[in-house]
């Protein structure tokens, strides 16, 4: 049976009361004592709740984090951001994987409610979900903002990164791009290829080829890469714009795994997010950079704020996403 704060009170020879000032405000107790229960709390193993402790307080110490998939190296990177600017506050986050599900989300924002976390941050799988608007509780949007700015949020210009990607690719001399990514519902998607149409918009005779994916993994990415190496030479696009790293890794992998397409030489290559794995790969990949870390980080900061002043205007801060090119565009 786990050892209770009354087993180490008998232990000691003290009263319960005794036993929590030891634990919370050992000031209060004499040297000899606040030994005597440390001794009984080693000899039987105690280990107090804090988690009921800081519920009865209303005083939680934790942060809860949703992100869209916990399995993204970005979002592990967001994740990592968010977990290193908390433990500076003497905080700790507790990550959801929301699993690009609304009612998912939904469950995790009950369960973090009823864990009396200070607040959340949450990338939304749906910037108009009513769950946003009817949260209860401090909330910061991650990789994603409202256009009324009625909550804070850190996010990075997809639009632009879409198009900084595709006005690389147009550079090297590239006129048949193709897009891949999806699902068209997911909002980075959206803008990312909205941002590739403005470029292809600037370049007469370039065309844009969106290949849909059921989801933005490396498995997905492979099909489209194998799709695309079955194509007839004069059929293929020339280079390819990936919505995410792991898309990018997986086209890379199934175009070129007979040996029937060559990275840059007939089919020019970026990624989106700019993971680690982006540089370790057999071409390395260009990409676009966001600054994960960052934003995390960032995101801790603005909760912190209005948890601070729940009365002050919520803030948005909006990143600039950066081209990192390798090898995969020629560069």
């Amino acid at each position: 049976m786990t050892p209770s704060i009354k087993d180490v009170a008998a232990a000691a020879g003290v009263s319960v009361g005794t036993v929590s000032n030891v634990l919370n405000r050992p000031e209060k107790v004499s040297a000899a004592t606040v030994e005597r229960v440390h001794e009984a709390i080693d000899d039987l193993g105690f280990v107090r709740n804090d988690a009921a402790r800081q519920l009865r307080a209303g005083n939680s110490r934790s942060i809860g984090l949703i992100v869209l998939d916990s399995a993204n190296p970005f979002f592990a990177e967001v994740a990592r951001g968010a977990e290193d600017r908390a433990a500076e506050h003497g905080m700790t986050v507790l990550l959801g994987n929301g699993g690009h599900d609304g009612a998912r989300e939904s469950a995790y924002l009950d369960l973090f409610r009823e864990q009396r976390v200070r607040g959340v941050l949450l990338t939304p799988s749906d910037l108009a979900s009513p769950t946003l608007a009817a949260a209860g509780i401090p909330l910061v949007l991650v990789d994603g903002e409202l256009p009324d700015a009625r909550i804070a949020a850190v996010s990075v210009d997809d639009v632009e990164g879409g198009y900084l990607a595709v006005r690389h690719l147009l550079s090297r001399g590239r006129r048949r791009i193709a897009f891949v990514g999806g699902p068209a519902s997911v909002r980075q998607v959206a803008d990312r290829l909205a941002g590739a149409r403005r470029a292809l918009d600037e370049v007469p005779g370039a065309t844009l080829e969106v290949l849909a994916t059921p989801a933005l993994t490396v498995l997905a990415g492979r099909a489209v890469g194998e799709r695309i190496a079955a194509r007839p030479a004069e059929d293929r696009p020339d280079a390819a714009f990936c919505a995410n790293d792991l898309l990018a890794v997986g086209v890379l992998q199934g175009a070129t795994i007979l040996g029937s397409v060559r990275v840059p030489d007939d089919l020019a290559l970026i990624g989106y997010d700019d993971i680690d794995f982006a540089q370790a790969t057999v071409v390395p990949l260009s990409s676009i950079r966001q600054p994960a870390h960052a934003i995390g980080a960032t995101a801790v900061d603005l909760l912190l704020e209005s948890i601070g002043d729940p009365t002050a205007a919520p803030r948005t801060v909006r990143y600039r996403p950066e081209l990192i090119a390798r090898a995969s565009t020629g560069s």
